[in-house]
């Protein structure tokens, strides 16, 4: 089974017309709806709402863009200083978000969204690019594929479709699944690349319970239909983890299946997650609390928390805290102008004791990083 090309198809189709089997219900702001044409609202399909998590001013990057509803949506959000990139590998799609372009502007008042070709798992090929130089110079044979693997490796270094830390808040909407599974390791770490430190991931997609069979994952319908390359709800959320994401949460869990097969349940989850940022190393620590429910956490960076102690922790540690996804769950004390305790410049992973017994204050990468 030729996976990619069976998505290319479903959703070709899905360009020219609506296939309702394809997405879930979902509930969107209906005042930011009201700006967008009919023809994008019923020929996208998703499982979620991630543009609910743009801020004023982001640059926002939507991962399998299709119709562009979800950038339309974050453009409405990001304001004049904001900016919206879509990236589809479907060409129907493509072409029928791009032909909303001039009229959105019109209604948003800017020019801030554009539509880019590329396939997700390879955010540094542009296949606009790729597609005008294979008009230029066919591939039939060994030489010619050479000369493109060697023009792919100089566009993917001179001019990628996105650049390294480039983007606040990456965004998706059911689109993950239909990625090969032997491509979803550089999947993910694409996602990492192109994010910006301290920039955040909002991914809307189908999980599974347990996981997918063989001979389902064969089936080239159940595929392209969101169903097949959906992976289990753990090893989903611990592919953020394992690609560099601190903070990964599971923000919206839908209780009732979209499908069940064969005795799997399939349904949409919506995972937010932080990139960790890198700091220039400061000395300075500040105290925080934990107040609960549970007696005792630990983060991403191996700090340990009591519930009601305090503990002293470096900067990086307390920006998650104090104004970050920790926030909620944390009373934040600062301690500028104090003397530190530690520095956070230990060698880097080392661990000490700190004023209270079960207290430790990492000195790791939560810092120096």
């Amino acid at each position: 089974m030729n996976i990619e090309s069976s998505v290319l198809e479903r959703y070709s189709q899905g360009a020219e017309t609506a296939q309702p089997s394809l997405c879930c219900a979902v509930d969107y702001d209906k005042k930011l709806l009201d700006l967008l044409p009919e023809e994008v609202i019923a020929k996208d399909y998703g499982c979620g709402d991630p543009s609910r998590y743009v801020r004023e001013g982001d640059t926002v990057l939507d991962l399998g863009s299709g119709s562009g509803k979800i950038c339309y949506i974050a453009a409405q959000l990001v304001g004049n200083s904001g900016q919206v990139i879509g990236v589809d590998m479907n060409d129907d799609m493509l072409a029928l978000a791009r032909s909303y372009q001039s009229e959105m502007a019109e209604k948003i008042g800017s020019d801030r969204v554009c539509f880019v070709k590329g396939q997700i798992q390879d955010l540094s090929t542009d296949l606009d690019a790729m597609d005008r130089y294979l008009v230029e110079h066919p591939v039939g044979n060994w030489k010619a594929l050479s000369g493109l693997k060697s023009w792919q490796t100089r566009q993917r270094i001179d001019a990628p479709l996105i650049n390294d830390e480039s983007v606040d808040l990456v965004v998706s909407n059911c689109v993950l699944n239909l990625v090969d599974d032997i491509e979803k390791l550089k999947l993910m770490q694409e996602i990492f690349r192109v994010t910006k430190p301290g920039g955040r991931i909002a991914i809307s997609d189908i999980v599974s319970d347990t996981n997918v069979p063989a001979h389902l994952k064969s089936d080239s319908e159940l595929w392209s239909g969101c169903i097949s390359g959906a992976m289990q709800e753990h090893d989903f959320v611990q592919a953020f983890v394992d690609a560099g994401f601190q903070a990964v949460r599971i923000d919206k869990w839908d209780v009732d299946p979209w499908q069940t097969v064969e005795g799997i349940e399939f349904r949409a989850v919506t995972v937010t997650a932080v990139k960790p940022q890198a700091k220039q190393c400061s000395d300075q620590l500040h105290e925080v609390i934990y107040t609960g429910p549970f007696a005792k956490v630990f983060d991403d960076e191996g700090v340990t928390y009591i519930r009601g102690e305090r503990i002293s922790v470096g900067e990086l540690s307390y920006a998650m805290i104090a104004d970050g996804p920790y926030q909620n769950d944390f009373v934040g004390i600062s301690t500028q102008g104090s003397a530190p305790t530690q520095s956070c410049c230990s060698p880097a992973g080392s661990k000490q004791e700190n004023t209270s017994e079960n207290n430790v204050v990492s000195s790791g990468s939560s810092c120096c990083s």
